[in-house]
């Protein structure tokens, strides 16, 4: 390569040109013209390439393309977000001419090529830095009860596919919960993905917003203007939020926060889940007894104020109807039956899921100790409405009681004893490391695991790819923290060490 000017160094991106040009011509033949094809081969191609080369800015591109991009495409509006299909098998995107082996989707490939490279590098230890899985007994015994719930649901006639479409974001989550560790071994790379998930959830408040503008300043009667699951992003949002004032963290991240909040707050208001409001009023509340006693003091002072401001804003709007009156209706309607002539939706929506979780109890009292397993139905004594999700007669809207039903009590426990060391370990951590930036991460990342049961116990959310990437990347940056936070301890004792050497 050196007659070309060319050294080891540079080769790379020549040949790497050389084979993006060929891909193009070739799927641009191969597809008679198919832009959106030839953009997709292109893209995935170029994503295994740099899962190989930079696993970290591969990383990057996935959470980004979780952030930003929609599972299920919201009612009553198309956008680009969900025509990509990214979260689709291969043979239910449009754009790719149909084949039956599609059984993968374009987050899956990524993911693999992710895992792939980790494997092999940690292998060759190159790149990567290999650290300890978090409460690693507790998780095999989480996973273990999934597959072993799976094979108890196929051996009793359940549905293989059925089963795959159940348990594939919680396999998600443990996929990257062991992945993402090894590749993320610096503060600059935690801070990255942070704004990844900043920006991203900023991102789909705006949308929200413009359908809300586009409306006409009203939700025009439709159920929601965002993703359930992008309520529940803009929580964990507002908790790190809170972690950068109360630990003084003054930074990008925090100012960009600050000057979004006010859309964030639409966006949340226009998600029109009332499960998230649940979930933020517990996550608050547990965030003021995890601070420390003195930072705890000087939250509630400026906490106290503004919850007496929303007690009042509440008071005058609770039998109001107006547009300013939304979110107290929609908190009003968590306490209190609405009413069949005032709130039909609300009404048959709760009637819905009491008669759903009867059902699911009337299931357990029949398995109750290894559930009727992953693939088959819970029993309906009282048969539901039709609704617009065709696995309603397996995956119900409470989520947690969806794992005693199919895992039983054995699965249920291990479920929880998972989840449950994990916060505490996180928790250690967080009172344990100093540095401010850290603590408010590890607060949010706490509180975030929580926030995700709360919201899980009223809607379908354990099933939901985004949120389960998302959950088990926050989830795997605490080994990645607690492995900065000690070297960077070490680094500093040995400078402190060489430094006394030399005035000796």
């Amino acid at each position: 390569m050196k007659p070309l000017g060319l050294d080891r160094e540079n080769a790379l991106v020549f040949w790497l040109v050389i084979l993006f040009t060929a891909l193009l011509f070739l799927s641009n033949y191969w597809s008679l013209g198919n832009v959106p094809l030839v953009a997709f081969i292109l893209y995935m191609t170029g994503v295994v390439i740099l899962s190989f080369l930079r696993l970290d800015l591969s990383l990057y591109l996935l959470m980004a393309a979780v952030m930003f991009l929609d599972q299920y495409p919201v009612p009553g509006f198309v956008t680009m977000t969900e025509e990509l299909s990214y979260f689709s098998n291969l043979k239910e995107i449009s754009y790719i001419p149909f084949f039956e082996a599609g059984m993968v989707s374009p987050a899956e490939i990524h993911l693999i090529a992710i895992v792939l490279s980790t494997l092999l590098q940690l292998i060759l230890r190159v790149n990567v830095i290999m650290k300890p899985i978090p409460v690693f007994l507790p998780f095999l015994g989480f996973l273990g009860a999934i597959i072993f719930s799976v094979l108890r649901g196929l051996k009793g006639g359940g549905d293989f596919m059925v089963s795959l479409w159940e348990i594939r974001a919680l396999f998600y989550l443990s996929i990257i919960f062991v992945t993402v560790p090894h590749i993320i071994s610096s503060k600059q790379q935690v801070v990255t993905l942070v704004w990844i998930f900043i920006t991203g959830t900023v991102f789909k408040s705006l949308q929200g917003i413009k359908r809300f503008i586009e409306l006409g300043f009203t939700t025009g009667g439709l159920d929601v203007l965002t993703n359930h699951e992008d309520a529940v992003f803009i929580v964990t949002i507002l908790l790190l939020l809170i972690g950068f004032m109360v630990f003084g963290v003054r930074n990008g991240q925090r100012r960009f926060i600050l000057i979004s909040m006010l859309f964030m707050m639409l966006g949340f208001y226009v998600a029109q889940r009332r499960a998230a409001y649940a979930s933020m009023i517990v996550s608050v509340a547990l965030l003021i007894l995890l601070l420390p006693a003195v930072k705890r003091m000087q939250f509630l002072k400026f906490f106290i104020p503004t919850v007496v401001v929303l007690l009042v804003y509440g008071a005058a709007f609770w039998n109001s109807n107006s547009t300013l009156a939304g979110p107290v209706q929609t908190l009003k309607s968590g306490f209190e039956k609405p009413s069949l002539e005032t709130n039909a939706r609300d009404y048959y929506s709760n009637l819905y899921r009491e008669f759903e979780n009867y059902n699911l109890a009337y299931t357990v009292a029949k398995n109750p100790v290894w559930g009727v397993g992953f693939g088959k139905r819970y029993e309906q004594p009282i048969p539901l409405a039709q609704i617009r999700f065709s696995l309603k007669d397996y995956i119900p809207h409470n989520q947690i009681f969806w794992i005693i039903v199919k895992t039983g009590t054995v699965g249920f426990l291990a479920f929880w004893f998972f989840f449950n060391a994990f916060v505490a370990k996180s928790v250690r951590l967080f009172m344990r490391v100093d540095d401010p930036y850290f603590k408010a991460l590890l607060l949010m990342i706490s509180l975030a695991v929580i926030n995700q049961m709360v919201v899980s116990f009223f809607d379908l959310q354990l099933t939901y790819y985004r949120n389960m990437l998302y959950l088990g990347c926050l989830m795997a940056l605490v080994p990645s923290i607690e492995y900065i936070w000690d070297k960077e301890g070490k680094d500093h004792k040995k400078n402190e060490e060489e430094a006394g050497d030399e005035d000796q």
